[in-house]
């Protein structure tokens, strides 16, 4: 059973036009940092992404957000996350929906899958500012750590556990789910 918590707090961390992101603390160790990995953005969008870390940071206005949720394996996890919104992001892979029919849009599925293998599914009228407009972010950066070498992390700070923070997001499918469809 899950523990009460306190709400997350998210923040915008606003930057002057031309002004580069803030600098982040290296890895601990001062490791080299890896190859840069590919989160690949696809499904039902008029423009495909396939982005880094680094992209996500400088492409979009970055968020933070102080967040505690309940970890089965090890009790209560504080953290704090840095990164952009997913909605942000997925605006600009423009989906396949007509944004001006809220029904339309909300037909729509997220399903976001990490580098060992898990996987969840959100809904768009999750992320949607007409529906539940929650501030899901793309982390680039846990506890002021960069992600660049280990890949994004989802961080959904409505939720109590952290079933849903994918770690190393490989690939967001986005697309709507036809209930005709039983294979």
């Amino acid at each position: 059973m899950s523990r009460p918590v306190p709400p997350s707090r998210a923040t915008t961390v606003r930057r002057a036009p031309g002004e580069s992101a803030p600098a982040v603390r290296p890895a601990p160790g001062g490791a080299a940092p890896a190859r840069p990995r590919r989160l690949l953005i696809r499904g039902q969008l008029r423009r495909p992404l396939a982005l880094t870390v680094a992209e996500l940071r400088e492409g979009w206005p970055q968020r933070r957000t102080e967040v505690v949720f309940d970890c089965a394996k090890e009790g209560p996890r504080r953290h704090t996350f840095d990164g952009p919104l997913l909605r942000d992001v997925l605006d600009t892979a423009r989906p396949a929906f007509d944004a001006r029919r809220r029904k339309d849009r909300s037909r729509f599925l997220l399903s976001v899958t990490g580098g060992d293998g898990h996987h969840t599914v959100l809904s768009w009228a999750e992320i949607d500012a007409d529906f539940g407009d929650a501030p899901i972010l793309l982390a680039t950066a846990l506890d002021g750590h960069p992600l660049d070498g280990t890949g994004s992390q989802l961080v959904v700070p409505s939720d109590r556990c952290g079933a849903r923070y994918i770690s190393a997001i490989t690939a967001i499918w986005v697309g709507a789910w036809d209930p005709t469809d039983r294979a």
